[in-house]
């Protein structure tokens, strides 16, 4: 059945494109990621029809199926021009898209670019800390895309992924033509068929590993995460300001983000508050370089955080359902403030992985969850084998060395979406370094796919590690000098510098850097005064 075409402007700069924006559904903070894939012998244009079927158990599409109304299809400007469309607006995603328009093309070869993302602002996540300590605001590390793409021809949608149908398996081998590699169906029911699709999705914080922590537990991978910690925040000082009881907060995960989490968070605290690290392993920071984990741990022990190491989360519950209950461990009883506060506490029961350790309880006004995360592509439905996308066990796309997905010639993943492997056969970290140097490659191997040219293996560099550690301390270990590690101030303003670079489009990186400059300069003089106004006073 031939599905009629409603005709959508790109939204990217039109009047109405808000309206547009409030058809998307903004009720889950996860993407909800489902594949369709087209029967044997059921036609293209068919299969469209196919996918716009199965989509009608949605409650966006419900009315499309049981109406019968003609599904909307976005209309390319130009059907001649490769049609290009990324879904994810992360790093790997949105500077893929920075990358394919700062490129020299020929006019019948540009492609036409549109970006999908469910949110309408990208998020620097390595400053996400900074929001905590007041270092930076929310427009500097979270520009909208509408700023960030105002100057360039990238078509932007605010929109959640519901379906992916490739065609790319039908036969084609990704030169250029006027067959489509696919179509997308996005949750507002918008149909989009594109030449060649990047897949960088993201994933997101994994809390149903442990009873209790997708309840009580606050994941920090968000912009909208860090805006409900530091609200959450702002809430235990003002009902704690002048009283005698500390905050306590526990933090669950020491990689890199669980101790710039338990720094910050100490940091801000100060004598007011009590942060407990909780890590399985017997160290901190177990992968980083040494000079990094040195400086973390003197940071940690400056600010008297307890580290509970050797340890995992059994449970996490409400102490107003602990009343009359008793909870099986063998720490013994309660802590002592359990009844004490008349304010909703957190309990966590902590079970030993290594021997020679007891268990624990924990009590918290506040818990902090950073280990796991969610699989950015979900298991697929077995519809046909052979249209299967190939993912690995934590849900991402195995690709080849050129980053395309392997079977699928037209599809590209990056980033969180995909299982590239290393020389040593492991699959690179889930990092801003390695996203942002895959979506260099991306862009340049798609240009090489739509004009007929060899694509570029992927190699990654790793230029070093670094993290922050507090308002004016940071640690960095850069992979070219062997065993240096800035730390301190000079490692904070060498970290502040390197992001500063990498920030998107030169427009941003000049607003910001001159935000930082002049907030130093009123630091500075702050500093200036505080120390005079001792000097002479105690003169």
């Amino acid at each position: 059945m031939a599905l009629a075409a409603s005709a959508l402007m790109p939204l990217n700069r039109i009047p109405n494109a808000n309206r547009w924006n409030k058809v998307s559904s903004r009720t889950s903070h996860s993407i909800n990621f489902s594949l369709l894939f087209e029967k044997r012998g059921i036609g293209f244009r068919n299969g469209i029809a196919a996918a716009a079927a199965a989509a009608s158990p949605s409650p966006v599409n419900e009315d499309i199926s049981q109406k019968e109304t003609p599904q909307r299809i976005y209309t390319w400007p130009n059907n001649k021009k490769p049609k290009v469309c990324i879904l994810g607006g992360g790093f790997g995603g949105l500077y893929t898209a920075l990358r394919l328009e700062s490129l020299i093309w020929a006019d019948d070869k540009k492609p036409q670019v549109l970006l999908v993302d469910q949110s309408e602002r990208f998020v620097f996540k390595p400053m996400l800390y900074e929001l905590l300590s007041g270092e930076v605001d929310a427009w500097e590390i979270a520009p909208r895309f509408s700023e960030l793409l105002a100057n360039t021809g990238i078509q932007f949608f605010q929109d959640r992924v519901k379906m992916l149908h490739p065609a790319d398996h039908l036969g084609m081998n990704g030169s250029t033509g006027s067959c489509s590699g696919g179509t997308v169906v996005l949750e507002s029911g918008l149909l989009i068929e594109y030449d060649w699709l990047v897949l960088s999705l993201g994933a997101g914080a994994k809390l149903d590993t442990v009873p209790g922590a997708a309840e009580f537990a606050f994941p920090f991978s968000t912009l909208e995460d860090a805006c409900k910690v530091d609200n959450k925040l702002k809430e235990l000082e003002r009902r704690k300001f002048g009283k005698d009881s500390l905050i306590r907060v526990a933090v669950v995960g020491c990689g890199y983000s669980g101790v710039e989490l338990a720094a910050t968070v100490s940091e801000r605290l100060q004598d007011r508050g009590l942060v407990q690290a909780i890590n399985v392993n017997t160290t901190i920071l177990p992968t980083a370089p040494p000079g990094n984990r040195e400086a973390a741990l003197k940071v940690l022990s400056s600010r008297k955080v307890q580290l509970l190491l050797g340890y995992f989360v059994r449970c996490i519950r409400k102490e107003s359902d602990l009343e009359g209950s008793a909870m099986p461990t063998d720490a013994g009883v309660f802590p002592k403030s359990l009844a004490e506060h008349g304010s909703e506490k957190y309990i966590l029961e902590l079970q030993p992985a290594e021997r020679g350790l007891q268990s624990q309880i924990l009590e918290a006004d506040l818990v902090l969850w950073t280990v796991g995360s969610k699989p950015p592509l979900p298991q697929l439905e077995p519809y046909d084998k052979t249209h299967e996308l190939p993912l690995n066990g934590r849900g991402q796309a195995e690709t080849d060395e050129t980053l395309r997905v392997k079977g699928h010639p037209r599809i590209f993943a990056l980033g969180d979406s995909s299982a590239l492997r290393d020389m040593n056969g492991r699959i690179l970290p889930a990092t801003a370094q390695v996203a942002f140097q895959q979506a260099d490659f991306t862009g340049w191997n798609l240009w090489a796919a739509i004009n007929d040219r060899p694509l570029l293996p992927f190699r990654f560099q790793n230029l070093g590690e670094m993290m922050t550690l507090g308002r004016n301390d940071a640690a960095l270990s850069p992979s070219f000098i062997e065993g240096l590690t800035l730390e301190g101030p000079v490692g904070h303003a060498a970290r502040k510098i390197a992001y500063l670079i990498r920030l998107p489009t030169d427009e941003h990186r000049l607003k910001v850097g001159i935000s930082w400059l002049t907030k130093s300069a009123v630091d500075s003089v702050a500093s200036i005064q505080s120390t005079l106004s001792k000097v002479l006073s105690g003169s």
